[in-house]
């Protein structure tokens, strides 16, 4: 099964049993973010990809040029383990890292969350890659990703039991919209996935075609 037919599924399941103003409520904010344009103004395809350093689920410092150094890196934004269509993108990019590697890439998550919570997604997703805390949100702002929740998200969150303020390390309600991006050893972005729509998610085959390109390029 692909994962968009997983992502489909999930919503399909939440459309059937949410009450209407809960379904309604999400449509708004993801119409609202996609009409804003926010995700057009995140890093694309052939920006050269920001630097960064970020402490991984244990606590250590990585840092992106220096995986660069060693090959090509997955580069995936998600909201936080609390979210089950990121649960399923990061199971489903676990189920790909032996291709990834194969084609000597290397894989990295990285949300909102502190380093505690980072390691209950890892574990709970049996991920075998670095999961990151971007504590202050510098990551996500230099990618153009981070977005405010509207009162009305805020209030939908809290209702549904996933208090940002809590899970987020910084305290503040926002979220990055989800990316994934796939950057050569250059540091150019050679593939990006950036929607508006939270419930899309780049699909590990497109991943896995793109740095098979790059391994030709370095053969």
């Amino acid at each position: 099964m692909t994962l968009k037919a997983e992502l489909d599924a999930r919503r399909a399941q939440f459309l059937q049993t949410a009450p209407k103003d809960k379904i309604e409520g999400y449509q708004r904010g993801v119409d609202e973010l996609a009409a804003s344009g926010a995700a057009a103004r995140a890093v694309k395809t052939g920006d050269q990809a920001p630097d960064f350093e970020l402490p991984n689920a244990k606590g250590a410092k990585v840092k992106l040029s220096a995986l660069l150094a060693r090959g090509p890196v997955v580069l995936t934004f998600y909201r936080g383990g609390w979210c089950p269509y990121c649960n399923l993108q990061l199971r489903a990019y676990q189920k790909a890292l032996p291709e990834i590697r194969a084609l000597g890439g290397q894989l990295v998550a990285v949300s909102p969350e502190p380093p505690d919570k980072s390691l209950g997604t890892a574990e709970k997703n049996a991920l075998e890659f670095e999961v990151l805390s971007d504590l202050k949100g510098e990551a996500g702002r230099a990618y153009r990703l981070f977005f405010d929740l509207s009162e009305e998200l805020k209030q939908l969150y809290v209702a549904g039991g996933n208090d940002l303020s809590k899970w987020n390390a910084d305290g503040e309600w926002h979220l990055p919209i989800p990316a994934t991006y796939v950057i050569g050893r250059d540091g150019r972005v050679a593939y990006s996935f950036v929607e508006a729509e939270y419930r899309n998610r780049a699909e590990p085959a497109d991943l896995l075609a793109t740095l098979r390109t790059l391994h030709k390029k370095a053969a």
